[in-house]
């Protein structure tokens, strides 16, 4: 930044513009006084940020919420991007918690306006102050309101937006907002004309409007489409009624013919009726006659029924006799059956019992023969068991003595395989240790190989690079000549372009009012010519061929007056002005009157006539009217009249149609004349006008094409600069990858010799190493000797095992034979007790045999008497059974002549009741066809048959009426759906199409209108834009050349002929640099610039607050002192109130107070002030 010190005094405040009046004109004035913030983000507690007059700074350690004040700002104002807040939702504002404190539900901001002036807009302008207000809630979203209003958050950002600030306002400088200033793209860069111009809130209004032209678009293509639908539904309603007529008619014809069905079906049913009651008397005699019958044959089976209980019991007492003793028959059979098998039973059990004797007897022998051998072979192992406890005892001491053995061989074993295993490790070792050494060695000498082909490529590349660089700069240098070759002649299309546009816009201008003013004197020749054309129609007038001076039109009519309309004629015509000699001797007028005739020209017939005309002025008429000759009159130019016969008119009076008739005709002439002059200056202005479009487009033609070539040099100087720094790179490139390549060449080459060194010493060491083989072939033979001694320890282990296995099977064996021993004998005991107990068991058998044997011969006695009863009780039973089914024949015949008299009686009842419910069903089916007939007519029968005017013997059957019902029915249901009120909908239809014809012409109008005000939207924005544009260029280029001590800035429309569309780029020019765009320039010419064009903004339209977050970051501290004069000045010729952000000293000592930002509590940002001004009151 060297090079850039100018004193802020020397700037010439006087050369810039009435800021105030623009900004009165453009928008309202507001004044921010107080920001309060209530758990937004870090402030968790209620903090007030007093914004007064002046400079305010805000100052404290990096993380400390500095920055959440200016989110805060722009928050409330209705920023609605979380990414603005630095967040990934909007509730992140919301204080999240920290160490010491819990998380906040919902975080609000306030903001207080000063209203006293009472500028605001309409709906907010009742208060001294607005309190703009901001709440969010967690899970419910955010709410505005304005005092005690709630409103939109669109309402707050056009409040803000007409103010020329907002949540988007340039002149909220965030930190790194100037760098995304520096880098944005131009039609980015825009905005901040919008701000100076102050239609921040166009683009809005004019979204809003073009929505709505879109909605009444669309609402108008609805309703066209709904006017159609409409007209074919009324087309379709035409239908509909005639359909309906037609359905009413045949509605007519079925309630007719339905009458006359339900008449003819009431009539057939009172017919039935007659009949079935007659029927009814008939077969109720019928039934009388056969229930007397039912009841004598009733009479005559009770009779029959009366015998019969004695017969009964008779039978009854014989049968039960009989089968009595067939009961005590069967009885004795049994008893005789059960004799004979328990005489076989009992001769079976004595046979099972001396078997059974015989067997136990052959028991007790076997366990003698038994007992003794088990007792042999006790002895026997009692033998064998002599003896053993010293066999084992010897075959344990010789298993112990082997196992010692086997145990010191494999000691020896291990010992000599761990030698021979360590001695394999330092083989395996030296062998790895040589082949590392060879490997590293090979490597090293071919990496060194490799180095030198490098280092050789290098050097060939060096001298490339170097051909390379000198060329890159040869062709910078002639790129940069080209450059502004082409930045001269962007100049000058530039200002040949921008003098033909402003000639080309007067040009335009004088074409218009030219052609307008042509238009208009057209459009009245063309209208008065047709008057008068209208007029001359009726008739070869004298007044036609009258030429008369203007103003003096009412002269000649008040002189004339309709004579003017009488036509010329011949001798032989009745009416009409006749051509006539002049006067023999003329009289003369008044002394001092002039004659008419010296302003008017007159035809012959005429002559005779104005010459006794004279014109004088209105004072003098009355005084000369008595000198007048006869015939003489005179006139005035006010239309007067005085007579020589003592008339008199005065010019107040409604003039003479022929005074109008002549002003009309010479302004008819005169308008010709006029015409003729516009046609000539519209149509020089007109050429005036084409031939500036053309030298216009062939100017912009070479502006484009000096851009281009402008674009085209810088993207050359680009290009060479790449290749420059391209080729200086790769010279340094191939420098350093040169010294690299000698390096490693030394390198490898050290490598390689200790790699051969290393060598050498790892091929001794495996020499000095003992034989690998022997010692292997050493431990063989060891295992060898180890496994001799595991067979010798085994072979004594398992004759041990075998001693030791013997005496336990003899032990074994003994225990048993003691235990068979004992059960034989315990058996042999019982055995003598059991061959008793069968012994005992046989004799009572035989007893019971000879009781048994007696049994049968009782039994064959009983049977014999019993059989003789039987006989005797069978032919009592016979007799008896013969008599009773005597008497129930008798009773069956009864029974059946019963119940035919009871049938006959049953159905001449059913016969009765079938004819009774057909006389009720006869009399409720004409009652039912009276209700049908009341129900459907509202009549009764009879006076259905009158309404009806029909002969009832002459009626068709009911089934041909009934056709004629369902043809009818038919013929209604083949119309379909049929809208009875087709004629009413219609009208309600005609209604409705008429309201839309009426809508659609308003739409039209509203769209009409909507595209009118678009378009003053953009007239007016353009014209506002273009105004800040010129302010705020002049202003730039006055801060840039007083911020750097010289050079120029400018600021350029570019992308787009039209200035809402079009983009802004920054043009500067350093002292002692060429001309070049923002970016090119360095960050502290880029931070002024930046500044020189937001202050330039202010100078046009001051926004109410500008937060500057430590803009003053990249600046030294003789730039930050002319940073503040600055700011100074600014606060001095503005209402501007500032809100600095700043970590410099020096931009601390110039506020006017100070606001301290602390975090005492980890996460929790609290807020202390210090009045500069008072504190220095007080120290002085």
């Amino acid at each position: 930044m060297r090079g850039l010190n100018v004193d802020s005094d020397s700037l010439d405040w006087s050369v810039f513009p009435d800021f105030v009046g623009i900004r009165d004109t453009q928008g309202y004035t507001v004044r921010f006084n107080k920001l309060r913030l209530n758990g937004f983000k870090s402030f968790v507690d209620p903090t007030d940020l007093i914004i007064a007059d002046g400079l305010t700074g805000v100052v404290g350690p990096n993380g400390c919420g500095k920055s959440n004040l200016l989110e805060a700002l722009r928050w409330v104002m209705g920023e609605n991007r979380p990414t603005a807040m630095r967040g990934g939702g909007m509730e992140d504002v919301i204080f999240a918690g920290a160490s010491t404190r819990p998380a906040r539900n919902f975080a609000e901001v306030s903001l207080v306006i000063d209203n006293t002036e009472r500028l605001a807009p309409a709906g907010f302008n009742d208060a001294d102050s607005l309190e703009i207000v901001r709440r969010i809630t967690r899970d419910a979203g955010s709410a505005y309101k304005v005092g005690s209003k709630d409103v939109r958050a669109r309402d707050v950002q056009m409040l803000f937006a007409d103010a020329s600030t907002g949540a988007h306002s340039p002149a909220l400088v965030r930190q790194g907002q100037i760098a995304e200033l520096i880098n944005a793209k131009p039609k980015a860069r825009r905005r901040i004309l919008e701000e100076a111009a102050g239609i921040s809130g166009l683009y809005q209004r004019r979204h809003e409007a073009e929505l709505k032209l879109k909605g009444a678009e669309t609402n108008l293509t609805r309703v066209d489409d709904v006017i159609e639908q409409l007209a074919a539904q009324l087309a379709q309603l035409a239908r509909q009624a005639r359909q309906a007529k037609r359905y009413r008619e045949i509605g007519e014809a079925l309630r007719k013919a339905e009458g006359l069905l339900l008449y003819r079906r009431w009539r057939e049913a009172d017919e039935a009726r007659a009949s079935a009651e007659n029927q009814l008397r008939e077969r109720t005699n019928a039934a009388a006659a056969a229930e007397t019958a039912a009841r004598q044959s009733a009479k005559a089976r009770a009779q029959f029924e009366s015998v019969l209980p004695s017969l009964r019991e008779e039978e009854a007492i014989a049968a039960a006799v009989l089968q009595r003793l067939t009961v005590q028959r069967d009885t004795l059979s049994d008893q005789e059956t059960r004799a004979l098998e328990t005489i076989e039973m009992l001769r079976a059990r004595i046979d099972q019992l001396g078997n059974d004797i015989a067997r136990e007897n052959g028991l007790n022998r076997d366990a003698g023969e038994t007992i003794e051998r088990l007792e042999w072979e006790a002895r026997e192992i009692a033998k064998a068991g002599e003896g053993h406890d010293r066999r084992l005892e010897q075959a344990a001491e010789s298993s112990h003595e082997a196992a010692g053995i086997l145990q010191d061989r494999e000691t020896d074993l291990s010992q000599l395989t761990e030698d021979v295993a360590r001695l394999a490790a330092r083989h395996q070792s030296a062998q790895r240790l040589l082949d590392d050494n060879r490997t590293t060695l090979e490597k090293s000498e071919t990496e060194a190989a490799r180095a030198k082909t490098q280092a050789g490529e290098s050097k060939a590349a060096l001298t490339k690079a170097e051909a390379d660089f000198a060329a890159a700069g040869v062709e910078e240098a002639a790129a940069v000549a080209t450059a502004d070759r082409a930045d001269a002649a962007l100049v000058a299309a530039e200002a040949a372009r921008a003098e033909t546009q402003t000639r080309e816009s007067d040009a335009r201008v004088q074409r218009a009012q030219a052609e307008g003013e042509a238009s208009a004197l057209r459009a009245e020749v063309s209208g008065l010519a047709r008057l008068v054309e209208r007029d001359t129609a009726e008739g070869g007038h004298i007044l036609d061929q009258l030429r008369v001076k203007g103003g003096y039109e009412k002269a000649l009519g008040a002189a004339l007056a309709d004579d003017l309309r009488a036509p010329a004629v011949g001798p032989d015509d009745k009416s009409g002005w006749a051509v006539l000699p002049g006067y023999a001797n003329p009289q003369t007028l008044p002394d001092g009157v002039l004659a008419l005739t010296n302003y008017v020209s007159v035809p012959e017939v005429l002559v005779r006539r104005m010459g006794q005309v004279g014109l004088v002025d209105a004072a003098d008429g009355a005084r000369l009217q008595v000198d007048l000759k006869p015939g003489q009159r005179l006139v005035s130019i006010e239309g007067d009249l005085w007579r020589w016969d003592g008339f008199r008119a005065g010019g107040e009076d409604a003039p003479s149609a022929a005074a109008l008739r002549l002003q009309q005709l010479n302004r008819l002439v005169e308008l010709k004349r006029d015409l003729e002059d516009a046609n000539a200056r519209a149509m020089g202005a007109a050429q005036a006008h084409d031939a500036l479009n053309t030298r216009l487009a062939e100017l912009t033609a070479t502006d484009q094409s000096a851009r281009q070539a402008r674009r085209d040099a810088d993207r050359l100087v680009a290009d060479a600069n790449r290749a420059l720094s391209r080729a200086e790179a790769d010279r340094n490139l191939s420098a350093g990858k040169l010294e690299s390549s000698g390096l490693a060449v030394s390198r490898h080459e050290e490598e390689a010799m200790a790699a051969r060194k290393s060598l050498t010493e790892a091929e001794k060491a495996a020499h000095e190493l003992g034989d690998l083989a022997s010692a292997r072939a050493s431990v063989e033979d060891v295992k060898m000797t180890v496994e001799a001694a595991r067979i010798t320890m085994m072979s004594r282990r398992s004759a041990h095992d075998e001693v030791r296995r013997e005496g336990d099977a003899r032990l074994k064996r003994s225990q048993e034979i003691t235990k068979e021993v004992s059960g034989w004998k315990h058996r042999l005991e019982t055995a003598n007790k059991r061959t008793a107990e069968l012994a005992e068991r046989r004799e009572a058998s035989e007893l019971e045999l000879k009781d048994a044997t007696a049994a049968p011969e009782e039994i064959a006695a009983k049977r014999a008497e019993l059989s003789d009863a039987i006989d005797e009780a069978e032919a009592r039973r016979k007799i008896a059974a013969d008599g009773l089914a005597q008497a129930e024949n008798t009773l069956r015949d009864a029974t059946i002549a019963e119940r035919e008299a009871e049938r006959t009686a049953s159905e001449s009842r059913e016969a009765r009741a079938r004819s009774e419910a057909r006389a009720d069903a006869a009399r409720e089916t004409v009652a039912y066809a009276s209700e049908r007939i009341m129900e459907a007519q509202d009549v009764t029968p009879d006076k259905l048959l009158e309404t009806l005017d029909a002969d009832p013997e002459k009626m068709p059957a009911s089934n041909v009426i009934e056709g004629q019902v369902n043809a009818y029915k038919r013929q209604r249901d083949a119309l379909g759906a049929v809208n009875l009120r087709a004629e009413e909908d219609s009208v309600d239809v005609q209604v409705e199409h008429d309201s839309l014809v009426k809508e659609k012409t308003d739409l039209e109008d509203a769209i009409r209108a909507l595209r009118t005000g678009i378009s003053n939207l953009n007239r007016e924005g353009r014209e506002r834009l273009l105004t800040a544009f010129e302010q705020v260029n002049e202003s730039f280029g006055l801060l840039f050349s007083h911020l750097f001590g010289g050079g120029e800035a400018k600021l350029v429309l570019v992308e787009s002929d039209d200035p809402l569309d079009a983009g802004l780029e920054i043009l500067c020019q350093p002292p002692g640099k060429k001309l070049s765009t923002l970016s090119l320039l360095s960050g502290g010419e880029q931070t002024l610039t930046a500044m020189a064009l937001i202050f330039a903004v202010f100078l046009a339209n001051p926004a109410p607050i500008c937060v500057l977050d430590e803009v003053d970051a990249p600046l030294d501290d003789a730039n930050v002192t002319r940073f503040c004069d600055l700011l100074d000045e600014m606060t001095r010729r503005t209402d501007t109130r500032f809100l600095i952000i700043t970590h410099h000293a020096v931009t601390m000592s110039r506020m006017d107070r100070l606001f301290g930002v602390t975090m005492g509590e980890q996460g929790v940002s609290q807020l202390v002030s210090v009045d500069l001004k008072k504190a220095a009151a007080m120290v002085a």
